[in-house]
């Protein structure tokens, strides 16, 4: 193990996939409660690249402190390399997978050849699943795991007054907006494992990919807006979200729900009106749940589809690939 320094992607300014620099950087310093993870894979996340372009979409009274230079990214898959004297569970020559301190800006620092990573963040990864489909899975899974199962915390939420709450969802239908992304393809597998039927939405090329992952009916809104097609649904969730998330209510029974994943919904008379409840979350690390998701990893109850994998000094092309759109699961870096 390098004593001192480590190889790393890291952010000296905000901008395009360009500023995304390979290079030396100091090795992370453990810290009580934590692991030193040995990084194999890296998964890749929309927080990336929000914090690589300094967060210029939130209003600037917004926008978080960020401290140059930078390593980004939240989600690895690794091997305990050493773990601090209070730790408990954890061994070294353990395989584990996590989320690293989200939400957090610029302190995850996961686009590394090691993170000291919270023993709470993290879990085992078991032997069914290899380390670029774990690393994929975290953000991604949680994500659908506290919008559908389970919040699993008490934290305020950022992003309305009340806590968000989970849906029973047995018995009743569910439709995933952007089912073949990273959240939205977890989501669907999730929603079928509780008992819902599922309408998947998506680009007529996902179909395939989405029946064979559970989906009940399939929409192709590149030929028929969805909201002209689907009806009395129990729950809609979105993983666009957005300003136009609030074409889903037409489609929801009264009494329904629409969770948008991103910030944007603006229709709460309509909302009001029609008596569905619109709540969302924001995802937060949680090692216990991310076990929970791993054993069905593991049994093969629900599948992590991954985009690409490119390898870490290759993370401008990672992220140039993102930026296309229309991504088919995650997108990996892998670690030599």
């Amino acid at each position: 193990m390098p004593t001192n320094t480590m190889k790393a992607i890291r952010l000296h300014e905000f901008g395009s996939p360009e500023v995304l620099r390979y290079e030396d950087a100091p090795m992370p310093e453990l810290k009580p409660g934590e692991v030193l993870v040995r990084v194999h894979a890296v998964g890749i996340n929309p927080p990336d690249w929000y914090l690589r372009d300094g967060y210029n979409k939130l209003p600037a009274e917004m926008r978080p402190s960020v401290l140059l230079p930078v390593i980004p990214g939240s989600d690895v898959s690794g091997v305990v390399e050493a773990a601090a004297e209070d730790v408990q569970g954890f061994s070294v020559g353990d395989d584990v997978f996590g989320m690293v301190r989200f939400p957090s800006y610029g302190e995850s620092a996961a686009y590394a050849e090691y993170v000291a990573a919270p023993a709470s963040d993290l879990a085992r990864k078991l032997a069914g699943i290899d380390h670029v489909h774990a690393a994929a899975a975290p953000m991604s899974g949680l994500t659908a795991w506290q919008f559908l199962i389970e919040l699993g915390h008490d934290e305020p939420n950022p992003l309305q007054p009340e806590m968000h709450r989970p849906v029973p969802l047995n018995g009743k239908t569910v439709l995933v907006n952007g089912a073949a992304g990273g959240v939205g393809h977890v989501a669907v597998q999730l929603a079928k494992w509780k008992g819902a039927h599922v309408i998947a939405v998506a680009s007529g090329t996902q179909e395939s990919f989405l029946r064979e992952l559970g989906a009940d009916e399939f929409i192709d809104y590149t030929k028929s807006p969805p909201e002209d097609v689907a009806h009395d649904v129990d729950l809609v969730l979105d993983t666009l979200g957005g300003p136009t998330t609030g074409r889903f209510l037409r489609t929801l029974k009264r009494g329904g729900a629409l969770f948008p994943v991103f910030i944007g919904f603006s229709d709460a008379e309509e909302a009001g009106k029609l008596g569905v409840t619109v709540s969302m979350t924001q995802v937060r690390s949680n090692g216990p749940q991310l076990a929970e998701l791993g054993r069905l990893l593991d049994a093969g109850t629900v599948r992590i589809a991954i985009d690409s994998t490119f390898a870490l000094p290759d993370a401008r092309s990672a992220h140039e690939r993102a930026a296309r759109g229309h991504t088919q699961g995650k997108i990996v870096l892998t670690v030599a």
